[in-house]
């Protein structure tokens, strides 16, 4: 059972007329940890309205050993602690960090910020990347792999991807000593769930249409923040949400493995998720929402977060056997149960069909990539780093058929066995992996009044609302204003765009609107080598590489103008992390300055707000 906000409150008078009031958290339920609740009202009927939890035990100033909680009367919970003096005060300077062992129980990142010491978890939540690797700026680390953010003081997650946040540890800092205390639990978790509060009959509920990461990180921002009516994801997938970005590069992957949260989770924090559900309609007029099924649901307010469909190619042969598209788990484990030792036709040089075709190339026996430009994602990176990907397949014996695609399918006994090209070139074919796209999954939204693009698109402002009063959308179906590109609207697919947009859309519908401020981050892995991304760079004239493309430790800046709009690199972290970094403070990374020495800029700001690990 996961963590649980306990419905218990317990006040207390402190002496100077303020109360105390602290919860209890309850896992798999043993009392294991008691938190400060800094804000609690009740509601009419006695029940949590909005809470927002503080670690008791999280890291204090350095120059305030004291625990602020000393001379308040308060409920302890036996647990297990450790202490330990990790380091001499002069040991780290402002700005820096340094794992730390806790007294041989376990590790923490130390951080130093000012005078001020903190210790947090040292592995990222999301993917468990070495935060001491990444890059420490404002208050918060940035993970070097991915850029998920973490707050020094609370540990809490402030930029994804990931749900979780990463525990912190009280610090003492006396006779030029710095002494780290933690449960010993604690220590030992890389993880940690931020409390939510349960639901509470009479309150407007929330419906969530979508089994993605909008939709989760939606209704864990809700509880987080204090919503107690009902929410309700509904999704048309037979399985709870899951990893999906996974699929492409683990194909074998059994659902339960990428589950985002498993069973117990959903209904310990009274989040229903309805699997193998599918809309039908949308009325925004009486606010209700019909399935497939006829069945018919309400709703207060409405989150549409569908994602993508496979697009299909209007080709004869496309619905032979074994001709797939790839989208949920089914999907993957079919392909490759069917590919094993098998030749594979790949249609598209995405990265799906990249990803496919590394994790095929040592299982399948051929492997053949189709790719309408001169090199695989030219239209993302570029001709030249385009090229390094080139190269990384067909040192693999993975063969690319460049400026050409499918005309047809053809197949014995309704199997399909040869593909032919537009270039007339036949390749035999036993499996066939189409992967040239997707189009968003909102045709059910016809006449429903919410506006939409010719393309399929919802049309969202800052605070993920639509032209209807209480209807939202996020994720890979809307184009929504980026703030780094002046409030541009744009259509952004990437797995952590989708994150931070259903939280924004919960604090909409919460009342308390948050304007959408994320860096678009992206990444791809391919034969164990990881390319990331971090900006956005369409419509960028030029490309300014260090490094060497050839030996795969590269960084790609893409500059319009004078401007540097987006970085890329491969074997050179934390550089897009600290571009993100750069990027979400709203600077300018300029052309000239990156021209000589790739890291030149990230010194240019005052030491004390920018900090960064090279």
């Amino acid at each position: 059972m996961n963590i649980i906000c306990s419905r218990l409150a317990l006040q207390a008078s402190n002496g100077g007329g303020h109360l105390l009031k602290t919860a209890v958290y309850l896992t798999r339920n043993v009392c294991i940890k008691h938190r400060t609740v800094n804000d609690l009202w009740p509601t009419s009927n006695n029940r949590f309205q909005q809470i927002q939890f503080q670690q008791i035990l999280s890291g204090s100033s350095g120059k305030s050993p004291k625990n602020t909680l000393d001379t308040q009367k308060t409920v302890t919970m036996a647990t297990e602690q450790v202490e330990a003096i990790v380091c001499d005060v002069d040991d780290l300077k402002s700005g820096e960090m340094k794992e730390v062992d806790v007294g041989g129980a376990g590790t923490a990142l130390l951080v130093r910020d000012g005078d001020n010491f903190y210790a947090m978890g040292p592995k990222c939540s999301h993917y468990g990347a070495p935060l001491i690797k990444g890059v420490l700026c404002n208050g918060r680390v940035r993970c070097p792999w991915h850029g998920a953010c973490f707050n020094i003081k609370s540990g809490d997650i402030e930029e994804f991807p990931g749900l979780d946040s990463v525990p912190s540890y009280k610090v003492e800092v006396s006779d030029g000593k710095v002494k780290v205390r933690a449960d010993k639990a604690a220590l030992t978790n890389v993880k940690r769930q931020k409390a939510m509060c349960q639901s509470s009959p009479g309150n407007k509920g929330v419906l969530i249409i979508g089994g993605g990461p909008s939709s989760v990180a939606c209704a864990e921002t809700l509880r987080q923040e204090g919503f107690q009516g009902d929410i309700t994801i509904i999704s048309r997938d037979k399985y709870l949400p899951y990893d999906r970005i996974k699929l492409s590069k683990a194909m074998d992957i059994k659902p339960d493995a990428i589950a985002l949260r498993n069973a117990d989770f959903y209904q310990s924090n009274d989040i229903t998720v309805k699997t193998n559900k599918e809309v039908k309609a949308v009325n925004t007029s009486d606010k209700t929402v019909k399935f497939v099924d006829d069945s018919s649901s309400s709703y207060d307010s409405l989150l549409i977060a569908t994602g993508g469909q496979p697009r299909v190619l209007p080709i004869p042969g496309v619905d032979l056997k074994n001709v797939f598209s790839l989208r949920t788990p089914d999907d993957a484990n079919a392909i490759a149960a069917a590919a094993t030792g098998k030749n594979v036709v790949i249609i598209g040089s995405s990265f799906i069909g990249l990803e496919v075709a590394s994790y095929m190339h040592d299982k399948a026996a051929s492997v053949h990539v189709l790719c309408r430009g001169q090199c695989p994602l030219e239209h993302v990176f570029g001709k030249r780093v385009g090229q390094v990907f080139t190269k990384l397949h067909e040192d693999k014996g993975v063969k690319f058929h460049f400026e050409a695609g499918i005309k047809e399918f053809v197949g014995v006994d309704g199997a399909v066995t040869e593909a032919i090209l537009s270039t007339g070139v036949r390749i035999p074919a036993d499996v066939a992996i189409l992967g040239v796209g997707v189009v968003p999954a909102t045709s059910f939204l016809k006449d429903s009044g919410i506006e939409m693009t010719d393309r399929g698109f919802i049309p969202v402002n800052e605070n993920m609302a639509t032209n209807v009063k209480d209807v939202y959308a996020a994720g890979d179906i809307v184009e929504f204003p980026l703030f780094s590109v002046g409030g541009k609207s744009v259509n952004i697919q990437h797995w952590q765009m989708a994150h931070a947009h259903g939280r924004n859309a919960a604090y909409s519908i919460l009342g308390k609107p948050s304007p959408i401020r994320s860096v678009p981050y992206f990444w791809t892995v391919m034969y164990g080598k990881s390319v990331r991304y971090t900006g956005y760079g369409p419509g960028y004239d030029d490309i300014v590489v260090h490094g060497d493309l050839e030996d795969n430790k590269f960084v790609a800046f893409y500059t319009k103008g004078d401007e540097v709009v987006a970085v890329a690199s491969l074997n050179f972290d934390p550089i897009v992390s600290q571009a993100a970094e750069m990027f979400q403070a709203g600077k300018t990374i300029t052309k000239q300055e990156i021209q000589s020495d790739p890291k030149s800029w990230v010194t240019r700001s005052d030491p004390k707000s920018w900090v960064t690990r090279l």
